[in-house]
């Protein structure tokens, strides 16, 4: 059933900036040339995910250092950084020194969870030995947070007359705002309950969880959105961002919407069962610029975001994704309220 959806704050999409194996840097490359022609669009933001061991960007950072000097507008995100990989003091040292460089225009996005791997000698060849003791909880985050916002670190003694006086008592270089521009990347209930009460953005993807019974993708990420305003001190203004796979066949070429349409059904049969305990995975939409504008002014979970993002398949090439991204900003975003960035 459709409902009033809440006014559209920015429109954006998701990379994984895959590569070769054996060459690298064209995958980068294109990444960099999709961030550029994002820009030209009039697209918001655009966000990085973060693959480690896999073919796929690992340091979401670098790349804003790069995208800083290729771009002067276009909001940088990741989505997410998986903090547990991570040392939050070395983290906040990188994305601050992104922000700076960018202007101000990070949206660091983060989750945790604690060691995945199922053979402990990989678990020491990656997070080292000490993982065992580590705390993988949502501390970590609090942490990094407080590392953004310039908290003390620890007291500088007198200057002695030797050298430089260089030594800062927190986290340089310091970028004022970014310990406000913090998303947590979720899929339960519980996680959207602490990132409201923790003050930060709500950000969801294809893949959640289903609870109390509830089977309905749309409607399994609106409770989540609504249980982190309820706790979230800005109430009902809290911002939340909800990001699916969705690829116009309009202007697309018949070998393209053939393409398309073989990835989405080689797909759906993962979005027709749980797994594990409580996985649900929401199917893609292929379809024209009509179709997409009809599924997103009844969705649910979209009618309760501020913030729409198009997660680009990480199989397709270069051609495929400025595809996407074109067809978004000159007819779906417009159709649904939206009005590019000058």
């Amino acid at each position: 059933m459709t409902q009033t959806p809440r006014p559209i704050r920015s429109l954006g999409f998701i990379h994984l900036a895959p590569f070769d194996r054996d060459s690298p840097r064209a995958g980068l490359d294109d990444a960099i040339e999709l961030f550029k022609y994002a820009e030209e669009l009039g697209l918001d933001s655009g966000w990085l995910r973060t693959r480690h061991m896999q073919y796929g960007l690992p340091s979401p950072a670098v790349l804003f250092g790069a995208l800083s000097q290729a771009t002067e507008r276009i909001g940088l995100g990741s989505a997410v950084i998986p903090v547990g990989y991570e040392n939050p003091f070395r983290l906040a040292e990188d994305l601050g020194t992104a922000d700076v460089l960018a202007g101000g225009r990070v949206h660091a996005g983060l989750s945790v969870h604690g060691p995945g791997y199922g053979d402990d000698a990989v678990n020491d060849a990656v997070y080292d030995a000490g993982w065992r003791e580590e705390d993988y909880g949502y501390g970590r985050i609090e942490r990094l947070r407080g590392l953004f916002a310039g908290d003390p670190v620890r007291e500088v003694p007198e200057y002695n007359g030797i050298g430089g006086d260089f030594d800062s008592e927190r986290v340089e270089p310091h970028s004022a705002g970014l310990s406000d521009r913090l998303w947590y990347g979720g899929g339960s209930l519980r996680s959207a309950e602490w990132a409201g009460e923790a003050g930060l953005n709500w950000l969801i993807s294809n893949i959640s969880s289903t609870e109390n019974g509830v089977r309905d993708f749309g409607q399994v990420q609106r409770n989540q959105i609504e249980a982190f305003r309820a706790k979230h001190p800005a109430g009902d203004a809290a911002r939340a961002s909800v990001a699916r796979v969705l690829v116009p066949t309009t202007g697309a070429t018949p070998e393209q919407v053939e393409k398309y349409e073989a990835y989405a059904a080689g797909r759906l049969p993962r979005t027709e069962k749980i797994h594990g305990k409580a996985t649900i995975i929401a199917p893609d939409v292929v379809g024209s610029v009509d179709e997409i504008v009809e599924f997103i002014r009844n969705d649910v979970a979209f009618q309760a975001a501020d913030d729409y993002i198009f997660e680009l398949p990480f199989e397709f090439e270069l051609e495929d994704w400025k595809h996407i991204l074109r067809v978004l900003a000159t007819e779906i975003g417009p159709a649904i309220g939206w009005t590019p960035a000058a």
